[in-house]
C-alpha cells in the first residue's frame, strides 16, 4: 500500500488524466502492401484518373503471391470504382532493405493492367525505381505477361 502511493506521487499530474490511453506504438514501418491498403494509379488510365478525381483511390483486395504482403514490382488486384483490377506496384512509402537500393517514396504508386500484363495507359507519371528493371524483365514470360511495355512507358527512372 506504502509503495504504491509512493510511485502516485513520483507520476506526473498530467499522467493521471491519460492513465487509460493506449501505449504508443514505435515500430518502424513496413514496406509492405497488405490487404486493404490505398494505393495511387500513377498512369493515365480513364478509370485511374477518375478514381483519384474523385479521392477514392484503390484499395488492395489480393495479392499474387505465396506470402500475401506485395513489396515493389509485385502484382495485386484491387476494387476501384466497383470493378476488379490488377496492378503492378511500383513503388512503396518506406525504403525496403538497405542493400537493395530501392528509393522512398512519398505514396504507394500502382499502374493498372489488364489480364494479359499490358499496361491501361499510356504514360506514366511518377518515376520507377530501376532496380525494377531487372525483376520485371526476369517476370515476363507468356504466363504472366510482358512487363517490359510497363518500362516502355516509363519516362524517368530513379
Amino acid at each position: 500500500m506504502l509503495a504504491r502511493s509512493a510511485v502516485s506521487l513520483l507520476r506526473p499530474a498530467s499522467s493521471a488524466a491519460c492513465r487509460h490511453a493506449a501505449p504508443l506504438s514505435t515500430s518502424a514501418p513496413r514496406c509492405e502492401i497488405r490487404k486493404l491498403a490505398r494505393l495511387r494509379v500513377v498512369d493515365n488510365s480513364q478509370i485511374g484518373k477518375e478514381a483519384m478525381a474523385e479521392g477514392r483511390p484503390p484499395r488492395v483486395i489480393h495479392v499474387y503471391n505465396k506470402r500475401a504482403v506485395a513489396t515493389v514490382g509485385d502484382k495485386v488486384l484491387m476494387a476501384i470504382r466497383g470493378q476488379k483490377r490488377k496492378g503492378l506496384l511500383v513503388g512503396c512509402v518506406k525504403t525496403q532493405h538497405p542493400m537493395s537500393m530501392i528509393p522512398k517514396f512519398d505514396t504507394n504508386n500502382v499502374v493498372l493492367i489488364d489480364d494479359a500484363g499490358t499496361p491501361l495507359g499510356t504514360r506514366i507519371h511518377v518515376p520507377i525505381p530501376n532496380v525494377i528493371r531487372e525483376r520485371l524483365q526476369r517476370m515476363s514470360h507468356k504466363k504472366s505477361g510482358d512487363f517490359t511495355k510497363i518500362l516502355s512507358l516509363a519516362t524517368r527512372f530513379v
